[in-house]
């Protein structure tokens, strides 16, 4: 199994993705949550994070075969 998902119907856009972690990391800036609480947030952010680079690594791919396309 592979470390950064692969976006699918039931990944969360990019955009709701970045908005959720947004959150994330200013409730952990924050402070006031407890060690769990914290560390359950740390391991949501990072999910997060790999949702979005899957995202962001899907686009490049497509534009790469887009440019690829074109520069023949």
């Amino acid at each position: 199994m592979s470390d950064s998902p692969t976006p699918d119907q039931d990944t969360p856009t990019y955009e709701a993705a970045r908005e959720e972690l947004v959150e994330v990391v200013r409730t952990l800036e924050a402070g006031g949550t407890t060690l769990e609480e914290s560390l359950a947030l740390w391991e949501r952010g990072e999910r997060l994070a790999q949702v979005c680079q899957a995202w962001l690594d899907g686009a490049r791919e497509r534009l790469d075969a887009v440019i690829e396309g074109d520069g023949s």
